[in-house]
């Protein structure tokens, strides 16, 4: 039997997705709906309960297919971009609009009602978010919404970077968030998914997956001198990106931010709490 993976399958005992008829059994099957997210992040969680923890985060733009909206406000949805399967606030939501033609490409940017800085933001969006640019307005581009964001902030949406290290590089000091994809919080596999992503690299959103899915293992042993800029650290429940021969960038829960860290401490206080390494992934 194939093993269908819950959070990326949107099946449960009393739903399924239409196009899983047949493989999964559910009591119905229905076509999702696309939708977009309007907020600048919104929390997705395994249960439809506001005290639940969060599992990943959608950013404003980015869109999502809902399979169920309950009368209490959630959304039972599965992000287009990762395929990652949860809850959200229904009012997070709403219909798809133009396609989004540019995104943040600035750690954090404010978005204007108006073509001047001296105005109070109405939103402040995150690295990745997407945005759908109708006009310019001097230094500035005009959202659909209405919103005025400074040009030099956002770039074309198939803009890639060159270099996932120094993408994530721009993070450090971040806030750790569990669960988190945005600069103002995210954790180890979000980091890693923020900085893989603007170089055009599909990557999955849990560590487990990623471990599992990108590079190639080069075998391990233990010798730092082994490790080149860019490889992927993988510890049980934990991935770091190696910035150089000396250094390791990861989003820690033990300093609670991102933060650029000796690489043989890390690995020997890592593994002193009985997690040492398992895998290291070359791109």
């Amino acid at each position: 039997m194939t093993f269908l993976d819950p959070r990326l399958t949107p099946a449960r005992p009393d739903l399924a997705a239409a196009h899983l008829r047949g493989t999964v059994e559910a009591a119905r099957y229905v076509e999702g709906t696309p939708y977009r997210v309007i907020r600048e992040r919104a929390g997705v969680t395994r249960t439809p309960d506001s005290t639940a923890p969060l599992t990943t985060e959608a950013l404003f733009g980015e869109t999502v297919t809902l399979y169920e909206a309950t009368d209490e406000g959630w959304a039972w949805v599965q992000l287009d971009g990762d395929l990652y399967v949860g809850w959200m606030a229904l009012e997070a939501l709403a219909p798809p609009g133009a396609p989004a033609t540019h995104k943040v490409a600035a750690l954090r940017t404010p978005v204007f009602p108006g073509p001047s800085i001296k105005l109070p933001p109405a939103a402040l969006l995150s690295f990745g978010a997407r945005v759908t640019v109708t006009g310019t307005r001097d230094r500035f581009l005009l959202t659909e919404e209405g919103g005025f964001v400074f040009a030099d902030h956002l770039a074309p949406l198939d803009r890639v970077e060159a270099d996932p290290v120094a993408v994530v590089a721009r993070f450090l000091g971040a806030a750790y968030l569990w669960g988190g994809r945005s600069s103002l919080g995210l954790d180890c596999s979000g980091l890693v998914q923020a900085g893989l992503t603007a170089c055009g690299i599909a990557c999955p959103r849990d560590s487990d997956m990623q471990e599992a899915a990108l590079g190639h293992d080069i075998g391990f042993a233990g010798d730092i001198a082994e490790l080149r800029r860019g490889d992927l650290v993988f510890w049980p429940g934990h991935v770091g990106m190696v910035e150089d021969g000396e250094t390791l960038l990861h989003a820690t829960a033990h300093y609670l931010s991102v933060v650029r860290e000796p690489l043989g401490a890390a690995l020997a206080r890592i593994e002193a709490v009985g997690t040492p390494v398992r895998t290291v992934k070359r791109l």
